[in-house]
């Protein structure tokens, strides 16, 4: 008897891409992206509202450098946004596709 592929029974939206070298490039660099606990801890404190680099810093107990750094990281494949208040830049997820990777990760880390 022949098991049956899950992909069969759902709707997969990906299963018929051919992806091009750029696309899987561009897949790689997102997921290195949650491969750092503190980019993973920002992303949180990003949730529920906006916040500056000393905002972060001092709620996650992190340096500036190291949450700028962070930042460029996440800005780069497009996780967060930021906009500029005078001299004061505030960062926020960039869409709600964030949390949804996320819930899609607890799900799978708790299945």
């Amino acid at each position: 008897m022949v098991e049956k592929n899950n992909h069969d029974d759902r709707d997969c939206r990906i299963c018929n891409i051919e992806p091009t070298d750029e696309m899987v490039y561009n897949l790689s660099e997102l997921f290195k992206a949650f491969g750092d606990t503190n980019r993973i801890k920002i992303l949180f404190s990003l949730f529920h509202h906006e916040l500056c680099v000393q905002d972060i810093a001092d709620k996650l107990n992190m340096t500036q450098s190291n949450v700028s750094h962070q930042l460029r990281v996440l800005k780069n494949t497009k996780l967060v946004k930021f906009r500029k208040d005078g001299k004061t830049i505030y960062y926020s997820l960039n869409d709600n596709h964030v949390e949804k990777i996320f819930e899609q990760g607890f799900e799978h880390i708790n299945h």
